[in-house]
Protein backbone atom coordinates (compact mmCIF):
# COMPACT_ATOMS: atom_id res chain seq x y z
CA UNK A 1 0.00 0.00 0.00
CA UNK A 2 1.57 3.43 -0.98
CA UNK A 3 1.87 5.59 1.83
CA UNK A 4 0.95 9.28 1.85
CA UNK A 5 3.78 11.27 1.57
CA UNK A 6 2.97 13.95 4.23
CA UNK A 7 4.88 17.25 4.87
CA UNK A 8 4.64 18.76 9.00
CA UNK A 9 4.30 22.68 9.29
CA UNK A 10 6.02 23.85 11.83
CA UNK A 11 8.93 22.41 14.35
CA UNK A 12 7.22 22.86 17.68
CA UNK A 13 6.90 20.28 20.30
CA UNK A 14 3.91 19.02 18.94
CA UNK A 15 5.22 18.64 15.48
CA UNK A 16 8.23 16.74 16.80
CA UNK A 17 5.10 14.20 18.43
CA UNK A 18 3.66 13.70 14.88
CA UNK A 19 7.15 13.32 13.30
CA UNK A 20 7.60 10.19 15.64
CA UNK A 21 4.62 9.00 14.76
CA UNK A 22 5.18 9.08 10.73
CA UNK A 23 8.60 7.62 11.10
CA UNK A 24 6.95 4.45 11.70
CA UNK A 25 3.52 4.98 10.55
CA UNK A 26 2.14 2.29 8.23
CA UNK A 27 -0.13 4.44 6.31
CA UNK A 28 1.97 8.48 5.94
CA UNK A 29 5.09 8.64 5.08
CA UNK A 30 7.48 11.51 7.00
CA UNK A 31 8.35 13.33 3.48
CA UNK A 32 9.45 16.75 4.53
CA UNK A 33 9.55 19.52 7.55
CA UNK A 34 9.29 23.08 7.15
CA UNK A 35 9.85 25.79 9.23
CA UNK A 36 10.77 29.73 9.27
CA UNK A 37 14.06 28.48 11.70
CA UNK A 38 16.00 26.31 8.41
CA UNK A 39 17.99 25.42 11.06
CA UNK A 40 14.88 23.53 13.54
CA UNK A 41 13.47 22.17 10.24
CA UNK A 42 17.09 20.79 9.48
CA UNK A 43 17.42 19.24 13.06
CA UNK A 44 14.08 17.45 12.84
CA UNK A 45 14.34 15.90 9.51
CA UNK A 46 17.46 14.68 9.81
CA UNK A 47 15.98 13.32 13.55
CA UNK A 48 13.33 11.18 12.30
CA UNK A 49 14.44 10.83 8.66
CA UNK A 50 12.62 12.97 6.52
CA UNK A 51 13.55 13.11 2.90
CA UNK A 52 13.26 17.23 2.48
CA UNK A 53 13.27 20.32 4.56
CA UNK A 54 12.63 23.86 4.09
CA UNK A 55 13.36 26.91 5.79
CA UNK A 56 10.05 28.44 4.92
CA UNK A 57 6.52 27.56 4.20
CA UNK A 58 6.36 29.14 0.73
CA UNK A 59 8.83 25.85 -0.75
CA UNK A 60 6.62 23.18 0.77
CA UNK A 61 3.25 24.40 -0.91
CA UNK A 62 5.70 24.78 -3.73
CA UNK A 63 6.72 20.84 -3.47
CA UNK A 64 5.21 18.47 -6.03
CA UNK A 65 5.43 15.24 -4.20
CA UNK A 66 4.14 16.50 -0.68
CA UNK A 67 0.37 14.81 -0.49
CA UNK A 68 -0.67 16.33 3.14
CA UNK A 69 0.22 18.57 4.89
CA UNK A 70 0.23 18.92 8.89
CA UNK A 71 -0.32 21.96 10.26
CA UNK A 72 1.28 22.01 13.88
CA UNK A 73 1.50 25.99 14.33
CA UNK A 74 -0.17 28.70 17.04
CA UNK A 75 -3.89 28.64 16.34
CA UNK A 76 -4.25 32.15 14.77
CA UNK A 77 -2.01 31.35 11.80
CA UNK A 78 -3.81 28.11 10.92
CA UNK A 79 -6.34 29.43 8.74
CA UNK A 80 -3.72 31.17 6.27
CA UNK A 81 -1.54 28.06 6.06
CA UNK A 82 -3.82 25.45 5.92
CA UNK A 83 -5.23 27.92 3.01
CA UNK A 84 -1.94 28.32 1.29
CA UNK A 85 -1.57 24.50 1.32
CA UNK A 86 -5.20 23.72 -0.36
CA UNK A 87 -4.97 26.20 -2.39
CA UNK A 88 -1.36 24.06 -3.87
CA UNK A 89 -3.03 21.54 -4.02
CA UNK A 90 -2.30 19.64 -0.70
CA UNK A 91 -4.88 17.98 1.76
CA UNK A 92 -4.64 18.89 5.03
CA UNK A 93 -4.95 17.75 8.57
CA UNK A 94 -4.74 20.50 11.05
CA UNK A 95 -3.79 21.01 14.42
CA UNK A 96 -6.98 22.01 16.97
CA UNK A 97 -8.77 24.32 16.69
CA UNK A 98 -9.13 24.12 13.18
CA UNK A 99 -8.75 27.94 13.29
CA UNK A 100 -9.73 31.11 15.22
CA UNK A 101 -13.76 30.96 14.99
CA UNK A 102 -16.37 29.19 12.87
CA UNK A 103 -16.10 31.34 9.69
CA UNK A 104 -12.39 30.63 9.81
CA UNK A 105 -13.22 26.59 9.40
CA UNK A 106 -16.72 26.99 7.05
CA UNK A 107 -14.16 28.83 4.49
CA UNK A 108 -11.14 26.32 4.27
CA UNK A 109 -14.32 23.18 3.82
CA UNK A 110 -15.40 25.17 1.51
CA UNK A 111 -12.20 25.36 -0.34
CA UNK A 112 -11.28 21.79 0.25
CA UNK A 113 -14.55 20.75 -1.48
CA UNK A 114 -14.12 23.10 -4.43
CA UNK A 115 -10.27 21.32 -4.89
CA UNK A 116 -11.50 18.08 -4.05
CA UNK A 117 -9.19 17.98 -1.24
CA UNK A 118 -9.33 16.39 2.17
CA UNK A 119 -9.04 18.90 5.37
CA UNK A 120 -9.67 17.86 8.52
CA UNK A 121 -9.36 18.63 12.08
CA UNK A 122 -6.61 17.24 14.12
CA UNK A 123 -8.52 16.60 17.26
CA UNK A 124 -6.36 13.26 18.06
CA UNK A 125 -9.21 12.26 21.33
CA UNK A 126 -11.82 11.66 18.75
CA UNK A 127 -9.64 9.08 17.02
CA UNK A 128 -9.08 7.49 20.15
CA UNK A 129 -9.63 3.29 20.58
CA UNK A 130 -10.71 3.83 23.77
CA UNK A 131 -13.30 6.31 22.53
CA UNK A 132 -15.41 3.32 21.20
CA UNK A 133 -15.01 0.92 24.52
CA UNK A 134 -16.70 4.26 26.65
CA UNK A 135 -19.37 4.78 23.83
CA UNK A 136 -20.54 0.61 24.49
CA UNK A 137 -19.82 1.03 28.08
CA UNK A 138 -21.97 3.85 28.10
CA UNK A 139 -24.81 1.84 25.80
CA UNK A 140 -24.20 -1.08 28.25
CA UNK A 141 -25.88 0.58 31.42
CA UNK A 142 -22.12 0.39 33.31
CA UNK A 143 -23.29 3.66 35.20
CA UNK A 144 -27.37 3.44 34.21
CA UNK A 145 -28.87 5.95 32.70
CA UNK A 146 -26.32 8.81 31.98
CA UNK A 147 -27.54 12.32 32.76
CA UNK A 148 -24.42 15.11 33.82
CA UNK A 149 -20.78 15.39 32.51
CA UNK A 150 -17.95 17.29 34.71
CA UNK A 151 -14.93 18.40 32.72
CA UNK A 152 -12.03 20.47 34.10
CA UNK A 153 -9.22 21.25 32.38
CA UNK A 154 -6.64 24.01 33.83
CA UNK A 155 -3.14 24.87 34.87
CA UNK A 156 -1.11 28.12 35.04
CA UNK A 157 0.14 28.85 31.22
CA UNK A 158 0.11 32.36 31.60
CA UNK A 159 4.25 32.13 30.76
CA UNK A 160 3.29 30.35 26.94
CA UNK A 161 3.39 33.00 24.61
CA UNK A 162 0.69 31.45 22.64
CA UNK A 163 -1.78 31.04 25.93
CA UNK A 164 -1.22 35.37 26.69
CA UNK A 165 -1.01 36.92 23.45
CA UNK A 166 -3.87 37.65 22.07
CA UNK A 167 -2.64 37.68 18.21
CA UNK A 168 -2.05 34.52 19.10
CA UNK A 169 -5.04 33.48 19.79
CA UNK A 170 -4.80 32.84 23.43
CA UNK A 171 -6.90 32.20 26.15
CA UNK A 172 -8.02 28.36 27.86
CA UNK A 173 -11.23 27.82 25.57
CA UNK A 174 -9.32 27.73 22.27
CA UNK A 175 -6.21 25.43 23.58
CA UNK A 176 -8.08 23.57 26.35
CA UNK A 177 -11.97 23.80 26.24
CA UNK A 178 -11.64 22.75 22.72
CA UNK A 179 -10.93 18.84 24.12
CA UNK A 180 -13.98 19.64 26.59
CA UNK A 181 -16.24 20.32 24.16
CA UNK A 182 -15.57 17.94 21.78
CA UNK A 183 -15.49 15.23 24.42
CA UNK A 184 -19.56 16.38 25.12
CA UNK A 185 -20.06 16.40 21.41
CA UNK A 186 -18.85 12.63 21.58
CA UNK A 187 -21.07 11.34 24.57
CA UNK A 188 -23.92 13.69 24.36
CA UNK A 189 -24.66 14.67 20.85
CA UNK A 190 -24.83 17.63 19.14
CA UNK A 191 -28.49 18.76 20.39
CA UNK A 192 -28.01 21.55 23.07
CA UNK A 193 -30.78 23.58 24.24
CA UNK A 194 -29.01 26.07 26.01
CA UNK A 195 -25.85 27.31 26.66
CA UNK A 196 -24.76 29.58 29.81
CA UNK A 197 -21.22 30.80 30.46
CA UNK A 198 -18.97 33.05 32.75
CA UNK A 199 -15.61 34.53 31.90
CA UNK A 200 -13.00 36.20 33.28
CA UNK A 201 -10.52 37.61 30.94
CA UNK A 202 -6.69 38.61 31.52
CA UNK A 203 -5.46 42.21 31.40
CA UNK A 204 -4.79 41.66 27.63
CA UNK A 205 -8.33 40.64 26.69
CA UNK A 206 -7.99 36.16 27.35
CA UNK A 207 -10.07 33.91 28.97
CA UNK A 208 -7.93 33.44 31.74
CA UNK A 209 -10.97 31.19 33.15
CA UNK A 210 -14.48 30.36 32.73
CA UNK A 211 -17.62 28.16 33.46
CA UNK A 212 -19.83 26.71 30.54
CA UNK A 213 -22.92 24.63 31.45
CA UNK A 214 -24.92 23.04 28.45
CA UNK A 215 -27.92 22.21 28.26
CA UNK A 216 -29.51 19.42 26.28
CA UNK A 217 -33.15 19.22 25.30
CA UNK A 218 -33.33 16.02 26.91
CA UNK A 219 -32.28 17.39 30.38
CA UNK A 220 -28.63 16.35 30.30
CA UNK A 221 -26.40 18.49 31.24
CA UNK A 222 -22.91 18.80 30.76
CA UNK A 223 -20.25 21.41 33.32
CA UNK A 224 -16.61 22.58 31.46
CA UNK A 225 -14.23 24.69 34.07
CA UNK A 226 -11.21 25.60 31.99
CA UNK A 227 -8.22 28.04 32.98
CA UNK A 228 -5.12 29.03 32.31
CA UNK A 229 -3.69 30.13 35.62
CA UNK A 230 -5.39 27.50 38.29
CA UNK A 231 -4.16 24.28 38.65
CA UNK A 232 -7.33 22.32 37.60
CA UNK A 233 -5.94 19.28 36.25
CA UNK A 234 -7.25 17.50 33.64
CA UNK A 235 -10.26 15.23 33.87
CA UNK A 236 -14.17 14.11 32.94
CA UNK A 237 -16.58 12.79 34.97
CA UNK A 238 -19.79 11.40 33.55
CA UNK A 239 -22.52 10.65 35.83
CA UNK A 240 -25.07 8.13 36.23
CA UNK A 241 -28.14 7.24 38.11
CA UNK A 242 -25.94 4.22 39.09
CA UNK A 243 -22.72 5.05 39.36
CA UNK A 244 -20.19 7.37 37.53
CA UNK A 245 -16.69 6.98 35.32
CA UNK A 246 -13.66 8.89 35.35
CA UNK A 247 -11.50 9.42 31.85
CA UNK A 248 -8.18 11.39 33.23
CA UNK A 249 -6.42 12.88 31.15
CA UNK A 250 -9.12 13.84 29.33
CA UNK A 251 -7.85 13.86 25.88
CA UNK A 252 -5.92 10.77 26.09
CA UNK A 253 -7.13 9.06 28.82
CA UNK A 254 -4.98 6.22 30.54
CA UNK A 255 -7.88 4.10 31.45
CA UNK A 256 -11.55 4.08 31.88
CA UNK A 257 -12.45 3.65 35.71
CA UNK A 258 -16.05 2.71 36.38
CA UNK A 259 -17.43 3.76 39.93
CA UNK A 260 -20.64 2.00 41.62
CA UNK A 261 -23.01 4.49 43.24
CA UNK A 262 -21.05 4.16 46.95
CA UNK A 263 -17.67 4.79 45.04
CA UNK A 264 -16.27 1.26 44.50
CA UNK A 265 -14.11 1.19 41.42
CA UNK A 266 -16.13 -1.76 39.73
CA UNK A 267 -14.27 -1.82 36.29
CA UNK A 268 -11.29 -0.44 35.24
CA UNK A 269 -9.97 -0.78 31.36
CA UNK A 270 -6.40 0.45 30.28
CA UNK A 271 -6.13 1.70 27.62
CA UNK A 272 -4.35 -0.15 24.49
CA UNK A 273 -0.87 0.41 23.62
CA UNK A 274 -0.08 2.86 21.52
CA UNK A 275 2.97 5.26 19.93
CA UNK A 276 2.12 8.49 20.59
CA UNK A 277 -1.94 8.21 20.34
CA UNK A 278 -1.44 10.74 16.60
CA UNK A 279 -1.28 7.58 15.00
CA UNK A 280 -5.37 7.06 14.74
CA UNK A 281 -5.55 10.30 13.11
CA UNK A 282 -3.14 10.07 10.90
CA UNK A 283 -4.10 6.60 9.71
CA UNK A 284 -7.66 7.88 9.48
CA UNK A 285 -6.77 10.66 7.28
CA UNK A 286 -4.59 8.68 4.90
CA UNK A 287 -7.16 6.30 4.64
CA UNK A 288 -9.55 9.03 3.36
CA UNK A 289 -7.13 10.17 1.23
CA UNK A 290 -6.92 7.23 -0.43
CA UNK A 291 -10.88 7.10 -0.88
CA UNK A 292 -11.58 9.92 -2.48
CA UNK A 293 -13.27 11.42 1.15
CA UNK A 294 -13.13 14.87 1.84
CA UNK A 295 -13.30 14.41 5.45
CA UNK A 296 -12.42 11.39 8.01
CA UNK A 297 -15.32 9.05 9.65
CA UNK A 298 -14.10 10.27 13.16
CA UNK A 299 -13.61 13.51 12.95
CA UNK A 300 -16.70 15.31 10.12
CA UNK A 301 -16.20 18.84 9.22
CA UNK A 302 -20.67 19.45 10.59
CA UNK A 303 -18.30 17.98 14.05
CA UNK A 304 -15.88 20.76 13.87
CA UNK A 305 -17.94 23.53 12.80
CA UNK A 306 -20.13 22.61 15.77
CA UNK A 307 -17.42 23.12 17.83
CA UNK A 308 -16.03 26.75 16.70
CA UNK A 309 -19.58 28.01 16.87
CA UNK A 310 -19.47 27.02 20.66
CA UNK A 311 -16.89 28.33 21.20
CA UNK A 312 -17.68 31.69 19.32
CA UNK A 313 -20.30 32.01 21.29
CA UNK A 314 -18.99 31.91 24.61
CA UNK A 315 -16.24 34.06 23.79
CA UNK A 316 -19.27 36.39 22.41
CA UNK A 317 -20.43 36.21 26.03
CA UNK A 318 -17.62 37.37 27.30
CA UNK A 319 -16.34 40.20 24.96
CA UNK A 320 -18.03 41.95 22.47
CA UNK A 321 -16.07 40.88 19.71
CA UNK A 322 -15.05 37.53 18.23
CA UNK A 323 -12.34 37.73 15.86
CA UNK A 324 -13.51 37.45 12.22
CA UNK A 325 -12.16 36.45 8.74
Amino acid sequence: MKKVKTAILGAGNIAGRMAATLAVSEDAELWAVASRDEGKARAMAEKYGATKFFGNYESLYADPDTELVYVATPHSFHYEQARMALLAGKHVICEKPMTVNEAQAASLFELAEQRGLLATEAIWTRYLPSAETLRQRLEEGAIGEVTMMEARFGSDCRHIPRMAEPELAGGALLDLGVYCLTLFDMIFGSDTRNIQTTGWLTEKGVDARSVTTLTYHDGRMAVMMTAMDTALGDSLMIYGSRGRIRLRPLYNWQEIVVYTSDGQISECIPRPQQLTGFEYEVSAAAKAIRAGALETEKAPRAATLRIMRQMDQLRAAWQPAVPTV
